[in-house]
């Protein structure tokens, strides 16, 4: 179980970055994350089953379109309410998701989707444990998701914009940065980062237009426990909501899980308001 989840927990932070970058950028809470990881499944699905490509390739052709689909998003319909109250981006992005899943219904029906292909049940044994080869892919696709964004941030032009701008818009600007830019770029990267996730989850999961609701769920905890704005802490955190979710089934029912992911939530919310990022803070504090 232990193993599971830490290969789950790849797949947890890599559904939960795109939401913590575009929060720390824009302030905004992204409710159309959702969608697009759905839609980011069906794309997965047609092009697999029906196109027989790639099932690891795939997430990696999707990003670039939904990245750019998150620009226009952002610079179309949210760059007009960015002036106006919180609760405005929230039901706008609200209204983007419900429009995307009624799509997929019209297009799709609401039967359920499965991608199957020949890993789908293909393991092999490290010291007698089992280990599922798509869930070890999707494990090491989140590792590499968060060297690379991590590189990105911290050593190019674009990424140090980034860090400014979620810290100080004003004095950005005051700086020479285009905000709006910035703004355009980090919504479309977590865009992507959705999208990346939604297309690997078609790969453990069956899906249908509702698909991404709880994981969009699970995706405000993550958040929340590492700390909003916080990339390592976003890590650590869905490490420790898989790790919750995985050894609770010794003394609850499965389907509880999701009560211990919001019960987790609740007593760091109490406990530690600053999430995983606080306590990373008190570690390396000397």
């Amino acid at each position: 179980m232990i193993v599971s989840a830490i290969l789950l927990a790849g797949l947890y932070a890599t559904m939960s970055y795109g939401l913590a970058l575009i929060y720390g950028v824009m302030k905004i809470v992204n409710l159309a994350h959702a969608g697009v990881m759905m839609w980011a499944a069906y794309v997965a699905f047609i092009l697999i089953v029906h196109l027989g490509a790639n099932p690891f390739l795939v997430p990696i052709l999707i990003a670039p379109v939904f990245f750019v689909f998150g620009v226009l998003l952002q610079r179309y319909v949210v760059q007009r309410v960015m002036g106006a109250p919180p609760i405005s981006s929230l039901l706008l992005l609200f209204g983007v998701w419900l429009i995307m899943q009624n799509i997929s219904y019209l297009v799709f029906s609401g039967d359920t989707k499965a991608v199957t292909t020949k890993y789908t049940l293909m393991t092999f044994q490290i010291s007698g444990i089992s280990i599922s080869i798509n869930r070890l892919v999707v494990f090491i696709v989140g590792v590499l998701a968060l060297v690379v964004l991590r590189q990105f941030l911290g050593h190019t032009y674009m990424g140090k914009a980034i860090r400014a701008t979620a810290q100080d818009k004003e004095a950005s600007k005051l700086a020479g940065i285009n905000t709006e830019r910035v703004m355009e770029t980090a919504f479309g990267i977590g865009t992507a980062l959705a999208s990346l996730a939604g297309s690997l989850m078609a790969l453990i999961f069956a899906f249908d237009p509702d698909f991404g609701r709880s994981h969009l769920l699970k995706g405000f905890c993550i958040v929340v426990l590492g700390g909003l704005e916080s990339m390592i802490g976003v890590a650590l955190g869905a490490l420790v909501l898989a790790l919750a979710e995985a050894l609770s089934v010794l003394w609850l029912m499965p389907a509880l899980q999701d009560f211990v992911s919001f019960a987790l939530l609740v007593i760091v919310l109490i406990v530690m308001p600053g999430g995983m990022k606080e306590l990373v803070d008190r570690l390396i504090r000397p």
